[in-house]
């Protein structure tokens, strides 16, 4: 995400993800200040916490062992830090996990040192 120099301020647009609105947001930077322009107070937040730190749920899955499917859904149990996100997924990578695995249940815990776990998101069997 770069920001647009106009001026003495640097600026950006985002659309907001909050709720299905999709106010447009301008943020403009001033030293270590930020201003949000647009949108409601849920999208002030939204901004301030992208410009300072970027989160993203991330959702993937991962190859299974004997299984009735030989991939498995999972996702992160809140935001994972988005400048992380390609070490997360190098490590994701190289897991295999055995069948059978239930829906809910915490496959890793505490990823990356981050305190966020990874949960299965569909049951898989194991295959007969």
């Amino acid at each position: 995400m770069k920001l647009k120099e106009q001026k003495s301020e640097e600026f950006l647009e985002l659309i907001c993800i909050v709720c299905p609105l999709g106010c447009s947001l301008s943020v403009v930077k001033d030293n270590d200040c930020f201003q949000v322009k647009g949108g409601c107070k849920k999208g002030e937040r939204y901004a301030q916490e992208e410009m300072t730190n970027p989160r993203r749920v991330v959702t993937t899955t991962l190859r299974i062992k004997n299984g009735v499917w030989r991939r498995i859904p999972v996702r992160t149990s809140s935001p994972f830090h988005r400048d992380k996100i390609p070490e997360l997924m190098r490590f994701l990578n190289s897991l295999e996990v055995e069948a059978p695995q239930k829906r809910g249940d915490i496959m890793v815990k505490n990823l990356l040192g981050e305190g966020v776990d990874l949960v299965v998101t569909r049951t898989i069997e194991r295959r007969k």
